[in-house]
Order: C-alpha cells, then structure tokens, then sequence
C-alpha cells in the first residue's frame, strides 16, 4: 500500500498484520480517487471503518482539509497513528477509537467525503447509511464512497440523498451518495 498522489505522494503506508482486515487495493483506490479528483480540496473527510487508514490519508494527500479516522479495534487505530504521522498529518486529522455508531452517535461535525468500507459480511455497510443520512453530517454536495462486494445491492436514501453512479474494479464495486442541494 502507498499514498498515490499528493503531498505524501509515494509514501509506504502500514497495513495492520493478518486477514482481520481487508486493505482497499491501490488499483481500486486509484479509481475511486480518480473520479473524486475535483471533489476533495478543502473538504472535512471521515474514514469511517479506517482499518490503516489509507482513504483518508489519501484524501489528505490531495487536499482535504481534516479527517477523522474512526476504528473499534485498538490495533488498527495504532496502524492508522503511525501512518498518519509518517506522512505528515497529525495536525489535520484525529482518530477515533469507537465503535461506528456510537461515533456518528455523538456527531457534531459535517463532513463533505466520507468514506465507508466495513467488513463485508458485517451489515454495518447498510446500518452506516442509515445512520449518516438519518442525522444528515453530510454537507450540501457532499459524497460518500462505499466499498462493496460486486453483486451487493446497496439501498437508496432518503432525500436529499441521491444514489449515484457505481464502479466495478473485479470483484469489488464502490457506490457513490450524493446529498444534493436543497431547493
């Protein structure tokens, strides 16, 4: 794993040991981040389910404002840690060691990019949707990114959520929310 592009351009980023986790291919991050190219700069990332943390040190990367990087396992919060610091952002990130919900339980903030890729077989996937769009963190024109197996269908919001485009890179797809501009 290495940061892509950006301020940390090359960087080598810590995976946390054994198959607990399932790290985000470079070739699918790349994707995603290709079509996110325009929509970071300046924006409030969350890395929900951060594992090592590589989507939200990527976003950083490239122009994100902040992140906050969100994990229940100690382990992988220690990997998203010492990641984060290797490239440079302690001062423009925080981490999390809690559980999803009781995270966005407790949420103030608003976010324009969250990304989502929990265990597969979990269902937290769906639980985080509802969550996030059910207490609406997401500022106008934000997006979230969920990371999925290719053959799982993915629910539609609730308004101003939109469903929007979904990008399949082997076995795996990500799915891309949209809150909209209220009228």
């Amino acid at each position: 794993m290495r940061v892509i592009t950006g301020t940390a351009r090359g960087r080598r980023l810590e995976a946390l040991p054994g198959l607990d986790t399932r790290p985000t291919t470079d070739r699918v991050k790349e994707s995603v981040f290709n079509v996110l190219q325009f929509d970071i700069e300046g924006r409030r990332a969350l890395d929900l389910f951060a594992g090592s943390g590589q989507m939200g040190i990527e976003a950083l990367s490239r122009g994100a404002a902040f992140c906050d990087f969100v994990d229940s396992a100690p382990a992988a919060l220690n990997v998203v840690r010492r990641n984060v610091k290797a490239c440079g952002f302690e001062g423009r990130s925080a981490c999390h060691g809690r559980d999803f919900a009781a995270f966005l339980s407790g949420c103030r903030e608003g976010y324009g990019l969250i990304f989502l890729d929990p265990p597969y077989a979990s269902g937290n996937l769906e639980r985080a949707l509802e969550h996030i769009a059910a207490i609406d963190i997401v500022v106008e024109n934000g997006i979230i990114v969920c990371e999925s197996p290719a053959d799982h269908q993915l629910p539609d919001l609730p308004a101003p959520y939109e469903k929007g485009r979904e990008y399949r890179c082997g076995k795996i797809k990500f799915t891309l929310y949209r809150r909209r501009t209220c009228p």
